[in-house]
């Protein structure tokens, strides 16, 4: 079919569905004058006359309004069904709201064109004025048999009245007097009233969800079923089913607390408006409105969190109502932020105790000799975030069409956790694990104990109460001691991957700054980050900002003794896990010694373990028969970064030629790594000849 045909086919099928509204109109037309003595008159329209007025009073409500247009372009049969009975929820309206007789009568009158069309042209009337078809102050009032000459009426209509400060009435021409302002009801009222439970639009934006309750108790809709659950969630769930309560929950770490009182308020019958603040309305507080009178109209709870950087005027609209609310995130509570309105203040309790039970029941069956405890313990993940890792690790295996494995696990829980530190740190993602060590028997075990401590800290700091008190954290700190090359950092990448975290690097050059206090708040900002989320942090050449402190001759060692007193004071506090490395340990203030749960040294390399070394830097690299290892080893008394270096060198030099490895690559690349440290070059031994 040719595209001129397809145009004229699309074309005419337009001008017939047109020809069928015409149709429709003219028939709607017709009906509508067939009993309207006025549909002659040219300035229809324009007024109403006393004799409209009075017919249209005494009609009853309008039934032929024209049957809703189906897709076929028939009329379906009869009116539509009746909407749920008004009466019922409006008297629920007013328990919620505390209205009184009159106002449900104002409430009636202003939001009777918005139901009934037929209402505009009598209030047009009776407000003499076609043009203003909405109940003014005055018209509201006399329909409830008062007026605005009385002070008791008068008062409904005040901003602190339930009518206006529930959000249920909207008062509109502000440059009138008071009796002649229109009376507008919000759609989203109408709607409920009418039986729709459509979230309100002015919420949809995203920043507002939804949660239905669970089995609700017999009576009120309004109250909550009393529940059995004696968990911190339970008994805050219960509180707010008895009375309305407004508390703030400071989380130890940032989403661990919402969800489980969530899940609490929904168990006890409470629907949940889960209001997630992100900038776009300011400080929140614009929506705070809509969200208390969606929460009353529902009988449901406000859960708020995180709160913004300036929460003040968002607490102060929303807490003190009779709408439980419930705030949580990791800043200390502010009682500036709402001191009349009977907030209180909450830490949200730790429940990295029943962590295994959750990922055990999220996961269930795991492979034999896959160590699901194991696999998990560095990470703090609250309930919700452990649920939404075995959801994404599951995909993953189903990806790679295999069972779940440490590594599904891991990779998931690890995007749960993502820390935000890349702007002043490096992250390495771990490649290289304890088999790439090349290490003497006591500190290769220390590094082992390193990784028992990151995995067993919340059983034996926190379930086990070895550290109480002083506001001490359960942080990990270790502190790597040696010559450059030895293997320092390598180590803090092995231990990074044997818990399944990633390494971030501190780059000290976005650290250190020259004004005074900088350098303070540059670590503030890195330690606090490090604090919520799972990964493991390498303070490299950590004698910069570790150094010990000095006698204070000048202000210049006045303020650096404050910065060396701050970091003692944040590692007492520290909650992450952290890793020091210096190559000289007598650099480090021995205050700082105190707070560290190990120090590791690394020796230099003897001559059997440079030999393993150089066996491992090449044990992927073609290589010819006789490499000669053993004579470089022992004449060559390099590190193992500097072997590292040399086994590139021979490599590039062996790719280069097209050919594998030899005996020369190896030499040539070790004497390259003699002349960058000054040293004076070893004559050719007749050993390599």
């Amino acid at each position: 079919m040719s595209g001129a045909t397809v145009t004229e086919n699309a074309g005419g099928a337009l001008r017939g569905r047109l020809a069928g509204l015409r149709e429709r109109v003219a028939g709607l037309v017709e009906r509508r004058s067939a009993d309207d003595p006025t549909a002659a008159d040219p300035l229809r329209g324009l007024y109403v006359t006393p004799e409209t007025a009075r017919r249209l009073a005494a009609q009853a409500p309008a039934e032929d309004t024209g049957a809703p247009y189906t897709a076929g372009g028939a009329h379906t049969g009869g009116p539509a069904d009746e909407a749920p009975g008004m009466s019922d929820r409006s008297v629920a309206l007013a328990g919620r709201f505390g209205l009184s007789a009159l106002d449900l009568q104002i409430l009636l009158a202003a939001l009777a064109p918005d139901v009934d069309r037929s209402f505009e042209p009598l209030y047009g009337y009776l407000n003499d004025d076609v043009g203003r078809r909405r109940a003014t102050v005055a018209l509201a009032l006399d329909l409830a048999g008062t007026g605005p000459y009385e002070a008791g009426a008068r008062a409904r209509f005040h901003p602190g009245a339930p009518l206006l400060s529930g959000g249920l009435l909207v008062i509109e021409d502000e440059d009138r007097p008071l009796p002649g302002r229109a009376l507008r009801v919000p759609e989203r009222v109408v709607a409920h009233l009418l039986g729709d439970e459509g979230l309100d639009p002015e919420l949809c934006g995203g920043e507002v969800e939804l949660l239905s309750a669970g089995q609700r108790a017999a009576g009120d809709m309004g109250s909550a079923a009393r529940t059995d659950d004696a968990s911190f969630a339970g008994r805050l769930a219960a509180l707010a089913g008895e009375r309305p309560l407004a508390v703030h929950l400071r989380e130890r770490r940032p989403g661990t607390a919402a969800e489980p009182v969530t899940d609490g308020l929904r168990r006890a019958g409470l629907p949940v408006l889960r209001y997630r603040p992100d900038g776009h309305h300011g400080d929140g507080a614009g929506l705070a409105g809509a969200l208390l009178r969606e929460a009353r109209l529902r009988g449901a709870a406000v859960v708020v969190g995180p709160l913004p950087e300036r929460p003040g005027a968002l607490v102060r609209a929303l807490a003190g109502g009779d709408v439980p609310v419930v705030f949580f995130g990791s800043e200390p509570y502010d009682p500036d932020w709402a001191p009349d309105s009977g907030l209180f203040a909450l830490d949200a309790p730790d429940d990295g105790a029943a962590a295994d039970e959750v990922w055990s029941t999220e996961l269930g069956s795991v492979d034999e000799g896959f160590d699901l405890s194991a696999a998990v313990a560095p990470y703090r993940l609250g309930a919700a975030q452990i649920r939404r890792a075995t959801r994404a690790a599951n995909a993953l295996a189903a990806f790679d069409g295999t069972p779940v494995t440490a590594a599904h696990i891991q990779h998931s829980a690890r995007q749960q956790s993502a820390p935000l530190l890349d702007r002043h740190a490096r992250r390495v993602r771990p490649a290289v694990g304890f088999d790439g060590l090349v290490l003497p028997p006591e500190p290769l075990s220390l590094l082992h104990e390193l990784v028992q401590r990151a995995r067993h800290r919340e059983k034996v700091l926190g379930t086990w109460r070895l550290r109480t008190g002083g506001g001490r954290g359960r942080g990990v700190v270790a502190l790597f001691a040696g010559e450059s090359g030895t293997g320092k950092t390598l180590s803090a990448e092995v231990v990074a991957g044997a818990l399944g975290l990633d390494l971030y690097v501190v780059e000290l050059s976005s650290v250190v700054d020259k004004y005074i206090g900088e350098t303070e708040k540059n670590l503030e900002r890195i330690f606090s980050e490090a604090d919520r989320t799972d990964a493991v942090l390498l303070f490299d050449e950590a004698d910069a900002v570790f150094g010990k402190r000095s006698e204070v001759k000048s202000s210049h060692d006045r303020y650096a003794n404050l910065e060396s007193a701050y970091l003692l004071q944040r590692l007492e506090a520290f909650d992450g896990i952290a890793v020091l490395t210096t190559n000289l340990r007598a650099n480090i203030d021995e205050a700082f010694t105190r707070r560290l749960d190990l120090v590791v040294d690394f020796p230099f390399p003897d001559d059997g373990r440079r030999l393993a070394l150089w066996r491992s830097c090449l044990a992927a690299t073609p290589c010819a028969d006789d490499l000669g290892l053993d004579v470089c080893a022992k004449e060559f008394e390099l590190s193992g970064g500097a072997i590292r270096s040399a086994a590139v060198t021979a490599g590039y030099l062996a790719a280069g030629r097209g050919g594998p490895v030899t005996a020369a690559d190896v030499r040539a690349g070790a004497r390259r790594e003699y002349r960058k440290m000054g040293r004076l070059v070893p004559d050719a031994s007749p050993l390599w000849d």
